[in-house]
């Protein structure tokens, strides 16, 4: 079941084009929302990394460089409502 799963997003495929070998896609994708949605994958992914860090496998130490960072297109600084929301001072006629 789990081979079905891994397989599925490796190749980056609908759950219908899973092959036979791994069983059902139904009973794939059914068994892949319940292990998501009871944590299963997030208790499975710290028991690895618990068995990787006392096995010194490990390196904890991450670096970001922000020049790699994408940020939305929205984040550029603009003020929120652009031009449209300011207010202009206009003269009066007279």
């Amino acid at each position: 079941m789990l081979n079905g799963i891994m397989w599925k997003f490796r190749a980056g495929v609908a759950w219908r084009d899973v092959p036979e070998r791994y069983g059902s896609w139904a009973s794939l994708h059914t068994r892949f929302r319940r292990w998501a949605a009871d944590g299963t994958f997030d208790r499975m992914l710290k028991n690895a990394q618990a068995r990787a860090d006392a096995a010194g496998n490990i390196d904890w130490l991450v670096s970001v460089d922000s020049s790699i960072v994408r940020a939305h297109q929205h984040a550029a600084g603009a003020r929120k409502g652009g031009i449209a929301a300011q207010r202009w001072a206009v003269p009066e006629a007279g």
